[in-house]
């Protein structure tokens, strides 16, 4: 063959790098992960040392059978997946899915897609860290355990359809902690005090009392005159002032309204203020819930499409920022250099630092990477707009201005402290004035609009009282939990990696263990009463000491410190203790009631629409109801069932009352109430066509129709006019493209098209030339889960974004109409 063979996990990825490489390699794309585990069996076997059955993932057979073809002909075969744990892991698994000899075989890693990266990476190739691999393995290995053999338990505990993982618990494990003390939380009230101070003769300022303001009533803010400003009290007699009810702050307004208010300590300090550290995956994920409000999920896809390249004009395919999955705030000494460039030419020698700012990491990181940085500084935002999408766009921009401002030299902030002391109490007022701006030009950090630059004041100065103002207050529970703040929280607790925290989010929300309103986490019953079953009866899986320990055991394992084996092997032998006790000692929820169909007692289980109960002699008996009580009895009606003669009942379902056949379950007649849905359908003496069941009129969406009553085995509908008559679809001379059969003109909810006579057995349809609906509108978004452009539509409830990539992505976002303008400044 004469050329080597790249291999990288995504066609976006291969493409801009084989445009560096030139016509000696050639560059396929693997889709990620050839071989894992197998679905429907635990496939390791514990009792040989935890070795796993690798088999190819379902779908990749073809890409395997490519590669591997392509592999034999090449002189030499790179493998370049990312450069973390599961990069090598899938390079691994590449080489033993294509049997590619060792000899032959290269892994080659890059923190970002540049030519002199590239050309830099492929003159230093090396073996696949087998370290690095088994830590992989070893974390795949401790979840699949964990989930295979906790999972059915809970099955059989809680309810059928559960799953549990072993770092997935511990985050559920927190939002419900928070849940609960927000619960138990009990608001307190109290009451503040301030003054509303200015220079000048204090015999010329009447003083007034502003009415107390409430949080659900505040006090309307008024401008202040010049040279005034506003001073809390802070200390009455010289201990913390405390007031708890209005009567007290009221009673203390009346006495200080006379006092004479007297500066008695003007202290002011010059302080630097710091850039914060170019983003590594966490503060990324957060800055990107906080600022863009996008989910952990998305900004890392977004991420990794800008990792992996961007077409920018006749540059072509261009890696815009290094590897995104990173922990470490070091920065490359070339991309210093360039900074350190950029900067005096964009801003001037002023915002230049003597040497170039060092950022301390963090306890346990593994300092593998760089931070998370634009590839080339002097691709501004501004500039790259035009080739990014608007989600893109925006998400390059915040770190482009991250990792510019956190080389720039710190702003110089002036805080002024005054205390100003009136009988007995000491009041506070605090100001803030930037000196000097430097990275905030970037950064956009600003003062706090509580801390206003304050007027030159001397110590012993009256100053005049304008107002008093008493305000009544309520201590809050803690804040729940955001993706941003749970990213943090996991972070801080060591619980999981950077590429973990945005799978852990996503895992717990389709399980619903949570759920998310107004991008807060709410603990559901089902997350709730998991947490407390595994708690109880696993206390190792759920502690997040332990947690954090076997992470840092999965470190010394890539760092060839432990063996992954001896590591599965202590974990395991816990957790097996614990699961023989569970399966004795778990309980399910027994109340004190039995099914009234068997006679057996009834179990509260739960779904993703709450608890329930539900028959213990389940599969024979497969009653159930609602948790919060028997459902009411039938009520007798004067109407009769028009198909067995026996009267009809009003019944309760979930969807609310209906009418049914009391001859159930022999004759299972139903339908709607009389006023309360669509009407029964009416008989005819059209007979189907299709089977020769009797007809019925049905009323829908659109209207009336004719139905066959032997629905759901036949489905045979036609379209009715005003006397009930059946209309017949005009057939025409076109041909169904996948049967041949002869199509018909019918109507749906888009207008007319051709459809094939032949249905249900063929469902050949196609639009009418010159009637085909619009073409939806392309919105700047893309869809969260599989990457691809959101279009704008319309349904029942107005508009909506949905995935173009329907029906194999099913995705929809609410629709958010445009404001105008970009709120973005251009840098």
């Amino acid at each position: 063959m004469g050329k080597s063979l790249v291999i990288v996990e995504s066609p976006a990825k291969a493409k801009t790098i084989n445009k560096f490489l030139g016509s000696k390699f050639v560059v396929k794309a693997s889709m990620g992960h050839v071989r894992d585990l197998p679905k429907k069996k635990l496939g390791i076997d514990v009792e040989h040392d935890f070795a796993p059955e690798y088999i190819v993932i379902r779908g990749r057979g073809k890409t395997v059978s490519d590669l591997r073809k392509t592999a034999e002909k090449a002189d030499a075969v790179y493998l370049a997946p990312d450069p973390d744990r599961e990069g090598e892991a899938i390079a691994w698994h590449l080489l033993e899915a294509l049997k590619i000899p060792a000899e032959k075989a290269h892994r080659v890693t890059f923190n970002e897609i540049t030519k002199k990266a590239i050309e830099e990476a492929f003159k230093h190739p090396r073996a696949i860290s087998m370290d690095k691999v088994n830590a992989q393995q070893a974390r795949r290995v401790l979840d699949r355990l964990v989930g295979y053999q906790l999972s059915p338990l809970l099955w059989k505990k809680v309810a059928r359809g559960l799953s549990a993982g072993r770092v997935q618990s511990v985050a559920v494990k927190l939002i419900v902690q928070r849940e609960r003390e927000i619960r138990a939380f009990v608001s307190e009230e109290y009451w503040k005090i301030t003054a509303t101070l200015k220079k000048g003769d204090p015999s010329a300022v009447v003083p007034r009392i502003v009415l107390a303001g409430t949080p659900d009533a505040p006090v309307a803010e008024e401008p202040l005159e010049p040279d005034a400003f506003l001073a809390e009290l802070e200390k009455l007699d010289g201990q913390p002032f405390q007031a708890k009810t209005g009567d007290e702050a009221k009673a203390l307004v009346e006495e200080l309204r006379g006092a004479a208010y007297v500066v008695r300590s003007v202290e002011r300090k010059e302080t630097d203020e710091k850039a914060p550290p170019p983003f590594i995956t966490s503060t990324l994920q957060q800055q990107g819930s906080i600022r863009l409000h996008y989910s952990a999920k998305k900004t890392m896809m977004l991420a990794q499409q800008l990792y992996e390249g961007v077409e920018i004009g006749s540059e072509g395919a261009v890696g815009l920022i290094t590897y995104m999955r990173t922990d470490s705030t070091s920065v490359s000494q070339e991309a210093i250099g360039e900074i350190r460039k950029f900067i005096p030419e964009r801003f001037g020698a002023a915002y230049l630092p003597d040497t170039a700012p060092r950022f301390k990491a963090r306890a346990g990181a593994q300092e593998a990477h760089e931070a998370v940085r634009p590839t080339s500084v002097y691709r501004t935002p501004a500039d790259m707009k035009s080739f990014l999408t608007g989600d893109q766009f925006r998400l390059y921009e915040l770190i482009w201005k991250r990792f510019v401002a956190s080389q720039m030299k710190p702003a110089r902030i002036a805080v002024t402290t005054v205390q100003v002391e009136a009988k007995r109490g000491t009041f506070v007022a605090r100001g803030r004035e930037i000196l000097f701006d430097g990275h905030t030009v970037v950064s956009g950090t600003r003062s706090a609009d509580d801390e206003p630059v304050l007027p030159s004041m001397r110590e012993g100065e009256r100053l005049a009282l304008v107002a008093l103002a008493p305000t009544q207050h309520f201590t809050k529970p803690p804040a729940r939990y955001t993706e941003a703040t749970l990213v943090k929280a996991l972070e801080k607790r060591g619980i999981g990696r950077p590429s973990t925290y945005a799978p852990i989010i996503s895992t717990i929300e389709a399980r619903n263990y949570v759920r998310k309103e107004k991008r807060k986490f709410f603990a559901t019953d089902l997350g709730e009463i998991v947490t407390d079953r595994l708690e109880a009866h696993f206390p190792h899986i759920m502690d997040v000491e332990f947690t954090k320990r076997m992470e840092g055991e999965l470190d010394e394992i890539e760092d060839a410190k432990a063996n992954w084996v001896a590591v599965l092997r202590e974990f395991y032998t816990l957790f097996q203790d614990d699961l023989k006790r569970a399966y004795v000692e778990m309980k399910g929820d027994v109340p004190e009631e039995k099914c009234e169909k068997c006679g057996k007692p009834m179990a509260i289980k739960f779904s993703r629409h709450g608890k329930f109960l539900a028959c213990t002699g389940y599969p024979e008996c497969k009653s159930s109801r609602p948790l919060e009580g028997p459902r009411p009895a039938p009520e007798a009606t004067d109407k009769v069932c028009e198909k067995c003669g026996k009267p009809m009942v009003i019944k309760t379902g979930r969807r609310g009352r209906f009418l049914a056949c009391s001859g159930y379950p022999e004759c299972k007649n139903a339908r709607n109430l009389d006023g309360e849905g669509p009407p029964p359908p009416r008989e005819t003496d059209i007979v189907c066509e299709k089977c020769g069941k009797p007809m019925v009129i049905r009323t829908g969406k659109r209207g009336e129709f004719l139905a066959c009553t032997g629905y759901p085995k036949c489905k045979n509908a036609m379209d009715v006019d005003e006397k009930g008559q059946p209309v017949k679809p005009e057939i025409t001379d076109e041909k169904c493209p996948k049967c041949g059969s002869p199509m018909a003109i019918k109507r749906g909810p888009r207008g007319r098209f051709f459809a094939c006579t032949a249905y249900p057995k063929c469902r050949g349809s196609k639009p009418i030339p010159g009637e085909e609906p619009p073409k939806p509108e392309l919105s700047d978004k893309v869809c969260d889960d599989c990457g691809k452009p959101m279009a704008i539509k319309t349904g029942r409830r107005g508009k909506f974004l949905a995935c173009t990539g329907y029906p194999k992505c099913k995705n929809t976002m609410p629709y958010e109409a445009p404001s105008g303008g970009s709120p973005q400044a251009s840098v």
